[in-house]
């Protein structure tokens, strides 16, 4: 349509359609309905404000002559109700066609598709929704106890109190796969810190991992990627902690990548467990226990509420069955690292 300056103008003919109306003592057509709603359309698309179209709706209803101002005031209703429909419905298309496109965003950003135009178009596309993908990004990564989807409470508290502190900063926040998402720029690590500070109190304790920064748009995938391993990974090797960083975690990726190799050294140095009474996990906990406090026995011996000479006993066990001494900087290594790839695999649970 032309460009509309004067309010009568941006009216739409409604003025002339309050005399022909009052004039007879009747309501508005269908037709004259329709031409409403259009038009309160067209003015949402033009960006006009509402409030102001509405005071221009009254204002020309007073110009219109009429014996008696209830025929007059039953059309005005008619007239703005249809013209506040069509502005609301187009507003609220406008807010599904940009949430389906951030969405269509989001989805190819997190999963490295360029669309039409490639990695370039992605770039153009980011800059909308404040993202410069020429620089380099990290990942965090939230998940709870229930999935998270976008206009959930606690992704809006989150969203709310980290674009808050930091609405200056070219961050991204979504959800994804029932998880809530942070991007932020790599070299501001206190974003994803402090939004994995919020994310763990408003997910009721729910963990968050946060991947290494890369550079490009192939760098935020690439952060994706590490901190959902890092999720997986601590939920297989029972990882403690709220917080997970990927690059504390790179150990266990290259200790998994040759996953044959790996189930090989299990089965062979842990497999003779198996012939202990009650089978291999007790021992194996003792294991795990005796690594994870740092090879202490008395604080070994605590974690796994025995007493010291029982501790010693079961390690003599497990050196008797599998030839390999906890104890012996030697051996340990190789024991270590077999309990290590144990729970990577889900052994004893899942014969190797």
């Amino acid at each position: 349509m032309a460009d509309r300056e004067a309010p009568e103008d941006r009216l739409g003919g409604y003025a002339d359609m309050l005399r022909d109306a009052c004039a007879t003592g009747r309501h508005l057509t269908r037709a004259e309905l329709d031409s409403r709603r259009a038009e309160g359309q067209w003015a949402a698309e033009a960006g006009l404000p509402l409030r102001g179209l509405v005071r221009d709706h009254l204002a020309a209803a007073r110009n219109v002559p009429t014996r008696s101002p209830a025929p007059l005031l039953a059309v005005v209703e008619q007239a703005v109700d249809a013209f506040v429909e069509g502005y609301e419905r187009s507003q609220r298309q406008a807010v599904r066609q940009e949430e389906a496109a951030r969405r269509e965003f989001i989805d190819d950003l997190l999963y490295g598709r360029g669309g039409l135009g490639g990695l370039g178009r992605l770039a153009e596309r980011a800059e909308r929704f404040g993202l410069r993908l020429s620089q380099a990004h990290a990942v965090a990564v939230a998940a709870g106890p229930e999935p998270y989807g976008d206009g959930y409470p606690v992704a809006r508290r989150i969203e709310e109190a980290v674009l808050g502190r930091f609405g200056n900063r070219q961050i991204l926040l979504a959800t994804k796969d029932g998880s809530l998402i942070c991007v932020a720029p790599g070299d501001q690590p206190d974003v994803l810190a402090y939004f994995a500070k919020r994310a763990h109190a408003a997910t009721d304790g729910g963990r968050v991992a946060i991947g290494r920064s890369h550079p490009g748009p192939g760098g935020v995938v690439h952060s994706y990627e590490e901190a959902l391993n890092a999720l997986d990974l601590a939920e297989r090797m029972g990882l403690e902690g709220p917080v997970l960083h990927a690059s504390d975690l790179l150990v266990y990726p290259v200790l998994s990548r040759d996953r044959q190799a790996m189930a090989d050294l299990v089965e062979s140095v842990l497999g003779p467990l198996h012939r202990a009474r009650g089978g291999p996990q007790p021992l194996l906990d003792t294991l795990t226990a005796y690594f994870d406090s740092g090879c202490v026995a008395t604080e070994t011996a605590r974690r796994l509420s025995l007493s010291v000479r029982a501790l010693t006993y079961r390690l003599g066990r497990i050196h008797t069955l599998t030839g390999a001494d906890p104890a012996d900087p030697a051996d340990r290594y190789t024991l270590q690292t077999a309990v290590i790839g144990s729970r990577l695999l889900g052994w004893p649970g899942a014969r190797t």
